[in-house]
């Protein structure tokens, strides 16, 4: 049986230029979903799939990532002192999904760079990488469904879901080969391919589960496009040694809350699942038409 995945790496140490002047001085991964941070999401997805360390690599602007989920000591108890026993239990329990550890992002722009930052503290153990900025939302829940294949196959993989064509364009889309029934062998991975070039409608990206070699390739892997240390280019070389899977999730919805108008499509669909607002919110969305 393959070894357990205990431990997920969070990058968000990104500027978060899209969405300025917004993101000046919060970071983008603290954007509202309604009344709970983007990041969050990502942190609860991984807990409720297993993971029991979380490693957020951050930059000297987002503390309040690190804010967020401590322990509120003053703030609970002036809530249980108002009464607010709810709210106190809810910020409680935020600061116990997990243990939390921080990396200050170092090296050279790009996504590999904050993963290889996390490889004193992941060791010799095989790990999640999720992004801060976005997430998928599924049951079970995305990251378990990899975690089920990785312990069932021992190989690591990625996270897929179906593109409609017109979208093609923005994500890595992979050329993969049948394994079984949702699991398919990635052959490369074309990063937002041109009109008519991608291989299939299959993003792989969202979320990985590699293993410990991953960093001593990182280690060796150039700089880029942009010159930037990418990710991608190292897993493109780790599928070269071994096979690597695109897992592609069952029951799941994309939220790619990097962009503004993804970004407001999500808000305002959660607030029409939100128990506490969706019959006014959905009253005032008619309105408005």
């Amino acid at each position: 049986m393959a070894q357990r995945i205990r431990k997920a790496v969070i990058p968000a140490a990104g500027y978060g230029t899209r969405f300025l002047p917004a993101t000046k001085a919060m970071p983008k991964e603290m954007l509202p979903i309604v009344d709970k941070p983007i990041i969050q999401y990502v942190v609860e997805e991984a807990v409720a799939s297993g993971i029991e360390e979380i490693i957020i690599v951050t930059g000297w602007h987002k503390r309040s990532i690190e804010d967020h989920f401590d322990y509120p000591f003053e703030l609970e108890k002036r809530l249980r002192d108002a009464g607010k026993n709810e709210q106190a239990d809810e910020v409680t329990r935020i600061a116990n999904l997990a243990n939390f550890v921080y990396i200050r992002q170092k090296g050279p722009y790009g996504n590999g760079t904050p993963v290889l930052n996390a490889k004193s503290v992941i060791g010799d153990e095989p790990f999640a990488i999720l992004w801060g900025d976005e997430f998928i939302y599924s049951d079970p829940p995305r990251l378990r469904q990899m975690m089920d294949v990785w312990e069932k196959t021992g190989i690591p993989n990625v996270s897929a879901v179906r593109i409609p064509e017109k979208d093609l364009g923005k994500y890595g889309i992979a050329d993969v080969s049948d394994v079984e029934p949702g699991i398919f062998k990635i052959k490369s991975i074309v990063e937002k391919p041109k009109s008519g070039e991608a291989p299939s409608n299959l993003a792989a990206h969202g979320a990985w589960i590699m293993p410990p070699r991953l960093f001593e390739i990182l280690e060796k892997t150039a700089v880029g496009k942009n010159n930037e240390l990418w990710l991608q280019d190292a897993i493109s070389t780790l599928a070269k040694e071994q096979d690597v899977h695109a897992v592609e999730i069952k029951n799941g919805k994309y939220y790619d809350t990097g962009n503004k108008l993804e970004y407001l499509k999500t808000v305002v669909e959660f607030g029409l699942k939100h128990p506490d607002l969706n019959a006014e919110f959905r009253a005032f969305l008619k309105d408005l038409q």
